[in-house]
């Protein structure tokens, strides 16, 4: 027997050591979508065994995450597929499985729900956990994911028309676009308001003075700054001869700006405007260093359409370090976007430090392999089972989140935190369930259950869009309320000591599943307790009333997501949602997100602003900016709301988001008849609409250049809706007429970010790695032809079937070559896109 239990102990300890050193290896592909003719996939994992010992038929666990819910139950011969709890699934060998020989593999198919049509789709963070050793989990040092490249891989169903976008298609939208040389572009972006050029040139350069008014020597210190990284010398603060001027006066615009022989003037009410004016000025100059630069005698006066510009960044899925929020803010105050919209807690992460509740950063910032989650919540988004890996772990200390708030001030940006709730609360339900579990231990029954925010006699059962079990506040308990006064006073106290005072939070409100409290006794006890509670449903209502009073009572403004302002009713016996008339005038502002094209909701956001809410248009069709570009295996990002390219945020219209909409969440073209018997806007609900905001949501978001590839360029498609004013063909009621003055603007737009913005982001600030798009290509009498998206680019392209590099030709004509033709797009310092194969 002593024998058999050292074997055993050697043969667990030789597999954990292969596995360790990269010994076993794991993969997985796609079969099918539309399996058996529904709406599911079914998929396979190939697990090999490279060592020389025989993997062994039992004691372990393979976890892995999955945005998409796998059937449980047996998979494989012996083998057990499992779900934990949100995207966390396992695979788990039964009494029956033998084990993998040496040099063989298993094969195990899966069953999950929906389609997986893009590599973002994939499972991600495989790890392995060994019996004997069960709160260490070993992430498999190789794991493939197979490309997708059969139809019935990229198609979602049998109903779907399209399964890529080809290069055809994309040489057919690009063909519209005119090239227009780059000293007739509009000189200033985001275009003001009125911009007039008048005879003469200004030399600036090299050596620079600035004078500014007092209430304007914050903006002087930081356009000196910026101007000392254009020419290459400190710019000089002097009060009494200056070439560049900026001036306080009682002027109606935000900011007017002219460059005349005297040199350069900016004049503003107030230190936004001259700000505003400052990012003007730097439009106007040129992307890389210089010694000087001659620029035009203009008049510039301009204001923002919209006081609301809003960019909101999801930190919670994934954890974006300091630095490249920075970044972020940076182009953000280069574009004149003024409120960033800071999505810091979720389901999977707690990612702000408040003083007196460390568990919420020491558990709920942490990701890691911990089943009771005493020490960390479980994996997300392949995070895998380290606690130190730094995209699900991380969060802002109260220094760094000070420090945020007052270079985002500087900018001229107001930060608004969001905390997440009733729903997508796991992080800070898990975290203050640590608490505890920390507390009753010590026998301190009282500050045990004093932030608590379960119910743990609370049997409903419900799943999340996300699949989470237990992710939803209970509502009915007295500690939620105290939480939420500790969260809220506590960043009132932060924002106070960075100096950028607090004057509105978002307090979420997003996709809470049908079936929460339903089976909790204290919520149930409170609706036989309260006269005005007559269900569960209503729990909602009293909830946010709370959370209202919370808000207010501290001087704040309440923001929220669109369920938050909906209500539940009846019509014709089925249950419909509507804007709930008890919030309507209470100051209360929406982000209204749904506007799916086609998904039947998708004048959500005019019934709202029209019953009184003050909304932010964040609609997915056109400002989620996670959404993929195309569709594209190759192109990163969710689609389940339909693509985003930069076309999709300039083309928006605000007051008649139904006249430019041209395709449904699918890509394909959108039916004229969507929008019969849809609300429209009236004219009370139009001075309800604040502004406009972009989302980027972080599931598959975890570098800075994966962030920055999806934010850029597509935020300035955004930043033009936002500040410049309604262009003429968003007005122009004969459709012919204002389909060719769309495509006029766009050629502009186009022109002006391939040829101005991409440069500049490409030269400032260490480079911004925005998108390169994908060359368009034909094939037409005999000869290759091929366009670009953004004119300025260039297509280099082979014809020996080689990748092409930054040496190779750039194409200027139809290419006559026969064979295998590659085509791929660069930039000015020699980043590309992916590459493009036509067969000629």
């Amino acid at each position: 027997m002593q024998l058999r239990f050292l074997f055993v102990c050697l043969l667990f300890s030789s597999f954990a050591q292969a596995q360790k050193t990269n010994g076993l290896t794991i993969s997985w592909e796609l079969v099918e979508n539309g399996y058996q003719g529904k709406a599911q996939s079914l998929s396979t994992f190939t697990i090999t065994n490279k060592t020389k010992k025989a993997f062994p038929a039992s004691g372990w666990t393979i976890y892995y995450n999955f945005i998409r819910f796998v059937t449980p139950g047996e998979v494989a011969p012996g083998i057990e597929a499992g779900h934990i709890n949100g995207h966390l699934y396992t695979l788990k060998p039964t009494a029956a499985f033998k084990g993998i020989a040496p040099g063989d593999s298993l094969k195990i198919n899966i069953v999950s729900v929906a389609w997986v049509t893009n590599y973002t789709d994939a499972p991600d963070g495989p790890y392995i956990v060994w019996d004997q050793e069960p709160a260490k989990g070993y992430s498999f040092a190789e794991f493939k994911v197979i490309p997708s490249t059969q139809e019935k891989q990229l198609l979602r169903n049998a109903n779907d028309k399209k399964s890529q976008t080809t290069a055809a298609d994309i040489y057919q939208k690009n063909s519209g676009t005119k090239d227009i040389p780059a000293e007739e572009l509009p000189a200033i972006f985001p275009a003001p308001r009125a911009y007039e050029k008048r005879e003469g040139q200004y030399l600036l350069g090299p050596e620079i003075t600035i004078s500014a008014d007092p209430a304007f020597t914050q903006e002087a210190s930081f356009l000196a700054a910026e101007l000392s990284k254009v020419f290459g010398k400190p710019a000089k603060l002097n009060n009494e001869k200056a070439n560049i001027r900026i001036t306080q006066a009682a002027i109606k615009d935000s900011y007017t700006l002219s460059i005349d022989d005297r040199g350069i003037l900016i004049t503003a009410p107030d230190a936004e405007g001259a700000f505003y004016g400052i990012q003007s000025l730097r439009s106007l100059l040129p992307a890389k260093a210089t010694a000087a630069v001659t620029l035009q005698h203009v008049q510039v006066a301009d204001a923002p359409r919209f006081p609301f510009r809003s960019f909101m960044l999801d930190v919670s899925r994934n954890f974006h370090a300091k630095a490249e929020i920075f970044r972020v803010l940076d182009v953000m105050a280069l574009y004149k976007l003024n409120v960033f919209h800071l999505h810091m807690s979720d389901d999977e992460g707690w990612r702000i430090e408040i003083p007196g509740l460390p568990e919420l950063t020491e558990i709920g910032g942490r990701r890691g392999h911990d089943l009771q989650e005493l020490t960390a919540i479980q994996p997300s988004y392949g995070s895998g089972p380290d606690i130190n890996n730094t995209t699900g772990s991380g969060f802002y200390t109260k220094a760094d989140y000070i420090e945020i708030l007052q270079y985002a001030k500087a900018r001229h940006i107001k930060v608004i935190p969001e905390i997440e709730m009733p729903g997508h609360a796991r992080a800070a339900i898990k975290s203050m369930d640590a608490r505890y579990a920390k507390f009753i231990k010590a026998g301190n029954t009282a500050a045990a259950n004093e932030y608590r925010l379960s119910d743990p006699d609370d049997k409903s059962q419900y799943r999340s869009v996300q699949e989470w079990k237990d992710n939803v506040m209970n509502v009915a308990l007295p500690s939620t309320y105290k939480f939420l006064e500790k969260v809220v006073d506590e960043l009132v106290a932060m924002h106070k000591a960075a100096g950028a005072p607090l004057d509105v939070i978002h307090m979420g409100g997003d996709e809470t599943p049908a079936g929460v409290w339903e089976k909790s006794p204290v919520a149930q006890q409170l609706i036989k307790d309260n006269a005005t509670l007559k269900n569960t449903d209503d729990l909602w209502y009293y909830f946010y009333d709370k959370v209202a009073q919370i808000v207010n009572k501290r001087g704040l403004q309440l923001y929220g997501w669109e369920e938050a302002g909906m209500r539940k009713t009846k019509k014709d016996g089925h249950t419909v949602m509507i804007a709930n008339p008890d919030f309507g005038n209470r100051n209360f502002q929406l982000d209204v997100w749904n506007n799916v094209m086609g998904g039947g909701v998708e004048d959500l956001t005019y019934r709202l602003a029209n019953a009184g809410y003050k909304v932010v248009l964040s609609g997915v069709s056109n400002y989620y900016f996670d959404m993929a570009y195309t569709r594209d295996y190759n192109e990163p990002g969710f689609y389940w709301g339909g693509y985003v390219d930069i076309d999709k945020p300039f083309y928006f219209i605000p007051f008649d988001l139904y006249k430019n909409a041209k395709e449904d969440g699918a890509g394909n073209p959108l039916p004229a008849s969507t929008f019969i018997g849809k609300d429209r806007l009236t004219e009370y609900g139009q001075d309800n609409i604040t502004g406009i905001q972009a989302a980027l949501w972080s599931e598959t978001v975890k570098t800075p250049a994966q962030l920055e590839y999806l934010l850029l360029p597509k935020l300035l498609g955004m930043a033009e809706r936002a500040w410049a004013k309604d262009p003429s063909w968003a007005k122009e009621k004969e459709e012919a007429k204002a389909t060719a003055l769309y495509n006029e603007a766009w050629s502009v737009f186009a022109n002006v970010v391939g040829k101005k913005e991409l440069p500049r982001l490409a030269a400032w600030n260490g480079g911004y790695g925005y998108r390169i798009p994908t060359a368009g290509a034909v094939v037409e009498d005999g000869k290759v032809l091929a366009n670009v998206q953004l004119p300025g680019l260039i297509i280099r392209y082979t014809t020996d079937g080689k990748e092409p590099t930054a040496k190779s030709p750039v194409y200027t004509a139809p290419i006559a070559q026969k064979g295998i033709i590659k085509l791929k797009v660069y930039d000015s310092v020699g980043r590309s896109g992916r590459t493009v194969t036509v067969q000629n």
